[in-house]
């Protein structure tokens, strides 16, 4: 705290610098400034570098607040964690002490005590299972490594689960419901690594549904902002599908065009040199 006072004294006597030197020569040589001039333009400087100031205070609050929150999430999902893990542990002291009476009565068993074999066979199968749940609740909190179009990449467990779902929905054709999973997948995950093929998919998903529109912005967002993403050229293909589907055969083809100069090697960029031929 003691050093952001003078770096915010030092941008301001450096603002007043160049306010100073900037309307010296004026002053100089033609006397269109007087003091009080001078003195306003000073204020006005110094409000708009205390107003930049405030932006940048609100804008670093606003950033602790969602770190806050995504600390607070993952502090609940751990102790929903640990209050299952000790349920789980009760639940293993108990058979274990179940299955010390059980080996107790091995001289029982010897005899031919069949329904006591069943019992010690079943609170085993039940000590695996408590074991097998517990190994599979800690491997849903661990973050994944996932291959996306030959790239691999680290995603939160939820993550995962979230985009396959998704993806799920669509694969069955209920391109609405997709799209809304996939929206809602966007803004859950604003950073994830899946989110190029999420925007790729979402596009398909709304075309689906007849949003031909909405499909065409959302495939030509994903080429403008991420050009080397592995579904770019797909993204161009199904965009100039959506053109020519609203009898747009000018910009079809000049779609075609930017896919078969942007990507001649693809396969995108060979099915659009096949469809190109067919557009009047």
């Amino acid at each position: 705290m003691r050093r952001a006072q003078p770096l915010k004294l030092s941008a301001l006597t450096a603002a007043l610098v160049l306010v100073t030197s900037a309307l010296w020569p004026m002053t100089a040589s033609a006397g269109l400034f007087d003091d009080e001039e001078a003195r306003k333009a000073i204020v006005e400087l110094r409000t708009r570098f205390e107003q930049s100031q405030q932006r940048q205070a609100q804008f670093e609050e606003n950033e602790r607040k969602a770190l806050a929150a995504q600390v607070a999430d993952q502090v609940e999902q751990i102790s929903v964690l640990k209050r299952s893990l000790l349920d789980l542990n009760a639940q293993m002291e108990t058979l274990r002490s179940e299955m010390a009476k059980l080996r107790g009565a091995d001289e029982q068993l010897a005899q031919g005590n069949k329904d006591l074999a069943r019992e010690l066979a079943d609170l085993q199968r039940k000590y695996k299972d408590a074991m097998a749940a517990i190994d599979d609740r800690i491997r849903r909190l661990e973050p994944q490594r996932v291959s996306l179009d030959g790239k691999d990449a680290v995603v939160d467990a939820p993550e995962k689960k979230a985009y396959d779902e998704a993806i799920g929905i669509l694969r069955k054709g209920e391109f609405a419901n997709a799209a809304t999973a996939l929206a809602a997948f966007q803004k859950r995950f604003p950073s994830s690594a899946y989110n190029g093929h999420v925007q790729y998919w979402l596009g398909n998903a709304l075309y689906g549904k007849g949003e031909v529109k909405e499909a065409m912005s959302i495939f030509r967002t994903l080429v403008s902002t991420t050009p080397d993403h592995p579904r770019a050229s797909e993204a161009l293909l199904a965009l100039a599908n959506c053109q020519i589907e609203l009898k747009d055969g000018k910009g079809a083809r000049k779609t075609l065009e930017e896919l078969i100069a942007n990507y001649p090697q693809s396969e995108a960029a060979q099915s659009g040199r096949e469809r190109i031929k067919q557009i009047k």
